[in-house]
């Protein structure tokens, strides 16, 4: 058997000063992009709210032009309709024309001219034009959202960025550690919730048997191991991987931390726990043994975050 650095529960409880120093720049830089993450969908919940003020906006505007053009279309029928009975009455004088297309052109004109100075028609304008600032307000904010969340997300890959160089220090040494035979890994779990927690207690189980159906303490499968180890910081999980998939939040591969199911397979038939850096621990088949392993090379699936 081969063992880095000090026992399991001593190494977790007393890390190195180096170690713990990577640690703790790697849980600045997860809260940090968690932060940022909140802020993302802050702004998203804005950028819907800023796209529904638009529509609304649009659908005024069109209603009020389409009001408008109808007021001057009825105007323009009844100028026509006294022409031919005879007269526009006080509307318009015939100022010495007898030709009835210029007074039909006259007297459209002058009665929308009219309606247009009127109370209805002053009312619909002032509406459309509210309608305008406001369409072209919500166009701006939509623009000033869009332009944040660019911003944002850049940032967001920058840290992760830092994520992976910063974990790749700390988890160098006990990479050559993890090879294709079983050995108890002694791995570094970054943060202090329950999902940290899960997962440290998970790796004191490493070299317990697969057995089909077990779910502890002296043999597990995959999802039995994963309802142990949160059931020891008091979390109910169901002994079926379906269920697990469903049992928390779905996060990015890029945004998982320690204590994160991960799941393989199209089927879900398999799940691990996250324990950082591209690493998992796992029950992996019958004639195996509880181990960490690479995630990488493996058909993910996806994550799922059930506690912080």
């Amino acid at each position: 058997m081969i063992t880095f650095g000090a026992p399991t529960v001593a190494a977790t409880a007393e890390p190195k000063p180096d170690l713990k120093k990577l640690a703790a720049e790697v849980e600045r830089l997860h809260e940090e992009i968690e932060s940022l993450a909140e802020q993302y969908n802050g702004e998203r919940v804005r950028l819907k709210a800023a796209q529904r003020s638009a529509a609304i906006a649009k659908k005024k505007l069109a209603k009020s032009e389409a009001e408008l053009a109808d007021r001057r279309q009825k105007a323009s029928a009844l100028a026509q309709n006294s022409y031919m009975n005879g007269g526009i009455g006080p509307l318009l004088p015939m100022v010495g024309s007898t030709d009835p297309e210029t007074y039909l052109d006259q007297a459209s004109t002058t009665y929308a001219l009219q309606m247009q100075q009127g109370q209805e028609v002053t009312a619909v304008t002032n509406v459309m034009k509210a309608a305008e600032r406001a369409k072209a307000s919500a166009a701006a904010r939509q623009a000033e959202v869009k332009k944040l969340l660019s911003s944002l997300e850049t940032r967001k890959g920058k840290i992760r960025s830092l994520i992976r160089k910063t974990e790749s220090s700390l988890y160098s040494r006990v990479a050559g550690s993890i090879g294709g035979r079983a050995t108890r890994i002694s791995f570094p779990i970054v943060g202090g919730g329950k999902a940290a927690e899960a997962a440290r207690w998970a790796l004191t189980q490493q070299l317990k048997p697969y057995v089909w159906g077990a779910e502890g303490p002296s043999s597990y499968d995959c999802s039995g191991l994963v309802m142990a180890a949160y059931q020891r910081v008091g979390i109910s999980l169901p002994h079926y991987t379906g269920d697990q998939w469903t049992a928390g939040t779905h996060i990015n591969h890029e945004d998982m931390r320690p204590g994160d199911l991960v799941f393989f397979y199209n089927d879900l038939h398999h799940v691990g726990i996250y324990i950082g850096g591209g690493y998992m621990v796992h029950a992996p088949r019958t004639g195996d043994v509880v181990r960490v392993a690479k995630i990488a090379g493996r058909p993910f699936a996806g994550a799922v975050r059930v506690a912080d």
